[in-house]
């Protein structure tokens, strides 16, 4: 049985503890699942090259790191199943792949609401949330992001995920817009905390199972594929060259204390994806946030659960 509570983070809490909380987790995409085959394989593939040609490891665990998991061929039919005509569908040009952006016509002229999914996801994911939006009058538009759902793209990352946010926001308020709010959900909600962090032009945020760490992230993927921490740490800074910022920047100590706009933390308790510590973390950063914390939804449930669809209609309206 679900039980959200709905609190708003202590003011008094020094960036201490924060920091603390964040640095005591670490994201769990990869954790608790049994090896596949192909996890196996790769894991020997990289193991190998780390022995023969060190250089062609750290290109080969930047590729991997960088392709959402489960694979698009693999879930690409469920994904595309259940969109009917009410929903338009309108892919976008972005750097050298795509977006994909899903809106109704039933408020057209409301203030939009941009919905984000997480790494791996789709933006089916957010459309009950979408549907409860629409009957208040807003205007919710779902983004896609690269390499994910219809949108083109092999590979992508948590930089150009915020850069994706960036000019999606731009365009839609070029046209006229005005932007209610961002809702972001896992990786997305880490992008999202830090394009608002940088002034983002909307006038809410909801962050729902953040991760507060890509550094900790990249030395769980590490363990998992077996990298030697010479190859992670090669990995890490080919990636924030190519991206040109630095992983520590997107952490909630970094971002948080920039964030002006009012913002709602969603997180359960026993989410094994993102620890509940990572979006306390950010409820703690981010003066006036406001926690919503619940029991038994998990990474994925609290998109779909009732309760915690209505708590953030009620903050967004």
């Amino acid at each position: 049985m679900t039980r959200p509570s709905l609190q708003a983070a202590p003011a008094s809490t020094s960036s201490t503890s924060a920091t603390s909380a964040t640095s005591s987790t670490s994201p769990s995409y990869y954790a608790g699942r049994p090896a596949s085959p192909g996890t196996r394989l790769l894991r020997w593939g990289l193991a190998a090259s780390q022995q023969l040609w060190p250089a062609l490891a750290v290109r080969a665990a930047h590729r991997l790191f960088g392709t959402p998991l489960p694979p698009r061929w693999l879930a690409g039919l469920k994904r595309r199943k259940g969109w009917s005509p009410d929903w338009h569908i309108e892919p976008w040009p972005f750097e050298n792949a795509s977006l994909t952006l899903y809106s109704r016509p039933v408020a057209p002229h409301g203030p939009v609401v941009l919905l984000l999914h997480g790494w791996g996801g789709h933006a089916g994911q957010l459309r009950a949330l979408a549907e409860l939006l629409a009957a208040q009058g807003l205007r919710p538009v779902l983004l896609e992001m690269p390499a994910h759902g219809r949108s083109g793209g092999q590979t992508s990352n948590l930089p150009q995920f915020a850069r994706a946010l960036d000019y999606v926001m731009a365009r839609l308020q070029q046209q006229g817009y005005r932007l209610r709010a961002v809702v972001a959900h896992s990786l997305a909600a880490n992008a999202a905390a830090f394009a608002a962090s940088r002034g983002l032009a909307a006038e809410r945020l909801v962050l729902l199972a953040p991760p507060a760490s890509p550094l900790a992230y990249t030395r769980l993927f590490a363990q998992v594929f077996g990298l030697r921490e010479a190859t992670r740490a090669a990995m890490q800074r080919l990636i924030e060259a190519r991206e040109g910022v630095l992983m520590p920047q997107f952490e909630p100590a970094a971002v948080g204390p920039r964030i002006t706009v009012p913002t709602l933390v969603v997180h359960d308790r026993q989410d094994r994806i993102n620890r509940f510590a990572d979006g306390l973390a950010y409820s703690q950063a981010i003066a006036g946030a406001r926690l919503l914390a619940t029991e038994g939804l998990g990474h994925q449930k609290i998109l779909k659960d009732a309760g915690v669809l209505r708590q953030i209609s009620a903050f967004l309206g």
